[in-house]
């Protein structure tokens, strides 16, 4: 496969796990980096060596450490290399389940593919990649709108008057009596507790209040 690609990924198993899947798509120029200011500069310097990547895959969330970095995520590193090559073709390869985040990245920095790590997800990964590569894009971008995926995680008008509950200063068994007054249904008390769990996943919340 004639594509020039670049991995950025904190975690060396996950480069390594990729690594397996270029080798079997015969890719043979790549690279990776565990931080995205690497990944950023490796860009860079493919670019001036007028040898740039035609692909990148990169996660969105990765490690803080001891070491200061000016690109923190894979949001920073999607939105400094698209300035400087607009054409790059991208894909995210993450746990991210928010789908708010994702739908975002497909509006704001038109990525080619979503795939998310889990099962079968490098068997995903390579689909994508050919399909990338053969200039399909389309088909991923329509897999993603037109799917639904049980690991998304969406915000639901049944949340947004939970956590309203919250806001008031409710507990648990006044927000089941509240949404019972206004006709919601779940509302026992070992629904909405499964709801607030799920909540405080998603805006990583260590407790109601926060």
């Amino acid at each position: 496969m004639n594509t020039k690609v670049l991995v950025a990924d904190y975690f060396d198993g996950i480069n390594w796990s990729i690594d397996t899947v270029l080798k079997q798509l015969q890719v043979v120029e790549k690279d990776y980096a565990n931080y995205c200011d690497d990944a950023y500069l490796k860009l860079i310097k493919a670019i001036k060596e007028s040898n740039p990547y035609n692909l990148l895959i990169c996660d969105l969330n990765f490690k803080t450490d001891k070491r200061i970095n000016r690109l923190n995520s894979g949001e920073d590193l999607i939105m400094a290399v698209t300035k400087i090559q607009p054409d790059i073709k991208i894909i995210v390869f993450s746990d991210e389940i928010k789908s708010f985040r994702i739908k975002s990245l497909f509006a704001n920095y038109n990525i080619e593919a979503f795939v998310h790590k889990g099962t079968n997800s490098f068997i995903e990964l390579e689909k994508a990649i050919q399909i990338v590569s053969n200039n399909d894009t389309e088909n991923t971008k329509l897999d993603f709108e037109n799917s639904n995926y049980n690991w998304l995680v969406d915000i639901k008008e049944y949340d947004i008057s939970i956590l309203e509950s919250i806001s008031y200063g409710f507990q648990l068994n006044m927000i089941s009596i509240h949404l019972k007054k206004l006709g919601i249904k779940p509302n026992s008390e070992s629904s909405i507790e499964k709801s607030i769990n799920r909540l405080k996943k998603y805006f990583n919340a260590k407790n109601n209040v926060h």
